[in-house]
């Protein structure tokens, strides 16, 4: 008699897949509309739902446990590219079927919540309506590919790379080829000369290089966050633009073909092909020739950019003359549909209705004559939408957190709301740029490896009862070429509700300590770990090592 075998999460996983494909259960999913929640098989719940967008939610009070019987949908927004008509459907779908929730993900797309299995078709028809969709938005498949937000209409840009991430998402998305990979699988396409679209994180990143009077491209692989964070690795190769196709697909082959890959959930990135399975970038790009079937040139080194990723908030002039784009910063992602009607009717009156998401959370709209700048400012605030903010608004950004999330420890949302405004408060003169980003979990949604300073959620103990806190990191930065790294964690874990208090602190140290033209990651290095956790913990007041250590002199107390 055989004794019975118990499946592994990741062989589960894998054979719902292999016994049916996710995309093939569209009408599966119209079925399960007319007969109620009820009627999802386990298997459709768990994995196949994924591959269209779909998510078991949370109970949207950042209660850990099981799932309610409503669904987040992620919209596929390639290269953040959106109609005024696409973004007032958006808001009318989260007014009427959604609750009023309605996130930005730093991925570019939206995020629905609170739906229910009865409403998912006609959801999908409203969205087919206007040329959308949310297939593909989740799941073991090519994700959404990303690029720089002002693509066409930045006056710095290598080339305007959005047709060919656009093309290349239409290619991967729904092709049975690539319907089962090994997990999610992220591709950024730009020509944007200050990489903001994060390609050093991503499965693969492509940025335009120049050589001579030549523009091509140049290939990163294996980049990815989470608990191993991995920067992706340059190919030596100059790729021309109809090559990228190709190049692309071959190595999202690779990754499909990676059985190794497919043993452990936590370990089926393709960055797992260089930390645990001994790749390298000249491997990797021999298998690449070999599947395309030619060979690439060589060389064309690209140029990493020296400074930092921008935010696009604010009204800046377009290469086009005479007009100029508009972003509008949105705390953390979290919108809601009057601020999307606004910004829709603000794209249709000012300019030709295109507006794009970005990968830092927000919207911009593009096309507006530049003698109506100012006239569009104005009606911009007046609807409550910023043109500007504060620094430390601007570099806010959080992932989806416990309010929805199954997997998130913390709540992650209005935490960081909250945040932005009480440090605003605290320290109301903080004029540089600086991103604090926020992560419920160590899965690194909410990319706290790459932030100035990086809040991962975790639960501790305060006065008898387990609460909300967070890991903190310091100095993280990517989009700046060699000086890229990742954030360390600091060695402070502190309740979410001590955070605003112990960042203040260590805001106002840096104010009073740095160096002419010193960012504040290189402030932090300088004065060194030691003395950043004292500043953190309040233990610098009392100390006069600590202080000297600072540099800074006496430390403001927070009351």
């Amino acid at each position: 008699m055989c004794a019975d075998v118990t499946e592994t999460a990741a062989q589960r996983v894998e054979r719902i897949k292999r016994e049916r494909a996710p995309w093939s259960i569209g009408d599966d999913i119209r079925r399960y509309a007319r007969q109620g929640f009820g009627a999802i098989p386990d298997d459709d719940l768990a994995v196949r739902l994924r591959a269209w967008g779909l998510y078991t939610q949370g109970d949207g009070r950042g209660t850990r446990g099981d799932a309610v019987p409503f669904f987040m949908m992620r919209v596929r927004t390639p290269n953040g590219v959106l109609t005024a008509t696409q973004v007032r459907t958006i808001a009318e779908l989260s007014e009427r079927y959604g609750r009023g929730v309605v996130d930005i993900t730093n991925r570019q797309n939206f995020q629905l919540h609170w739906l229910r299995i009865e409403d998912v078709p006609a959801i999908w028809d409203a969205l087919e309506r206007v040329g959308w969709t949310s297939m593909g938005a989740c799941g073991d498949n090519t994700r959404t590919v990303t690029g720089c937000p002002v693509a066409g209409v930045d006056a710095r840009e290598i080339v305007d790379a959005s047709p060919l991430a656009l093309a290349v998402d239409r290619h991967l998305n729904g092709n049975a080829e690539f319907a089962n990979l090994p997990r999610k699988f992220k591709i950024s396409i730009s020509g944007c000369a200050d990489w903001c679209s994060y390609p050093e994180i991503n499965d693969i990143g492509v940025t335009a290089v120049r050589r001579g009077a030549e523009i091509g491209y140049r290939v990163r692989v294996g980049g990815g966050l989470s608990t191993r964070p991995h920067l992706a690795l340059p190919l030596d190769a100059f790729l021309r633009e109809e090559q990228v196709l190709d190049v692309v697909s071959a190595i999202a082959a690779i990754f499909r073909d990676s059985d190794e890959l497919r043993r452990n959930r936590a370990k089926a990135r393709m960055k797992f092909l260089f930390l645990a399975q001994r790749w390298n970038a000249e491997r990797f790009l021999a298998e690449v020739e070999r599947r395309i079937g030619y060979r690439l040139e060589r060389g064309g080194a690209d140029a990493p950019p020296s400074g930092t990723a921008r935010d696009h908030v604010g009204v800046h002039a377009q290469k086009q003359p005479g007009l100029c784009y508009a972003g509008i910063s949105i705390v953390s992602g979290r919108t809601s549909p009057r601020e999307l009607h606004a910004a829709a009717a603000l794209a249709e009156r000012w300019g030709d209705g295109t507006l794009r998401t970005t990968p830092t959370q927000n919207i911009i709209v593009l096309n507006i004559p530049a003698a109506h700048a100012s006239a569009f400012a104005a009606e911009a605030e007046d609807a409550g939408l910023s043109l500007g903010g504060s620094p430390i608004a601007r570099g806010m950004l959080a992932c989806t957190g416990s309010e929805f999330c199954k997997l998130a420890l913390v709540e992650t949302k209005a935490f960081s709301i909250r945040l932005a405004h009480e440090l605003e408060c605290r320290v109301p003169g903080f004029r540089d740029a600086i991103r604090i980003h926020v992560a419920g979990c160590p899965n690194a949604c909410g990319q706290h490896w790459i932030a100035d300073v990086g809040l991962q959620g975790v639960r501790v103990e305060r006065d008898g009862t387990t609460v909300d806190g967070f890991d903190l990191f310091i100095g993280g930065r990517v989009s700046a070429g060699t000086g890229s790294a990742f954030a360390r964690r600091i060695g402070v874990r502190a309740a979410a509700t001590d955070v605003p208090a112990m960042l203040e602190r260590l805001l106002r140290a840096y104010l009073a300590g740095r160096t002419a033209g010193e960012t504040f990651r290189d402030w932090c290095a300088r004065v060194g770990d030691d003395a950043v956790r004292a500043t953190l913990r309040g233990d610098d007041a009392g100390d006069p090592r600590a202080r000297e250590a600072l540099l800074c002199g006496d430390v403001p107390r927070v009351s």
